[in-house]
């Protein structure tokens, strides 16, 4: 909940309370009890909805995470995968360097197989971001606030 609308809420809660007090007096000791449960019922509800719009908060966050984690390239991070780039990549390896020897001979060799290496380490990084020494943040509590 914002500042703002804690403060909104917390006037109306005070104007709440002033009614009730005025209506006491007018009223009489006779009709105390059904005035403060009259009260205690509006506070209830101003907590259970502030506990509802929390939760929901909370929820919509888990659900916000467990989505992006889903969509992470390290959900589809298999052996398989790794295995079957770098098997295309040597497969292409071989045309890559022979075009670039037969147009460039010993540097077009370099530019073709620095191309070849330069993607596969591009691959490896996106399915381990730990691959260059990089550590994910620390994931915090769901309890912490």
């Amino acid at each position: 909940m914002t500042g703002m609308n804690a403060r909104h809420d917390d006037a109306e809660l005070k104007k709440e309370l002033d009614a009730t007090l005025h209506a006491r007096r007018e009223l009489g000791a006779e009709y105390e009890s059904a005035l403060v449960d009259s009260f205690m019922e509006k506070v209830e509800q101003r907590l259970d909805s502030t506990v509802d719009r929390r939760v929901r908060r909370r929820l919509a966050e888990q659900q916000m995470a467990v989505a992006r984690d889903a969509r992470s390239p390290r959900s589809a991070d298999s052996w398989g995968e790794r295995f079957g780039f770098g098997i295309v990549s040597l497969v292409l390896a071989i045309p890559l360097s022979a075009i670039g020897v037969v147009n460039e001979h010993l540097p077009g060799l370099l530019v073709a197989w620095g191309g070849i290496v330069g993607v596969n380490v591009v691959q490896a990084a996106r399915l381990s971001p730990g691959f260059f020494g990089r550590r994910g943040s620390r994931q915090e509590s769901d309890w912490e606030e």
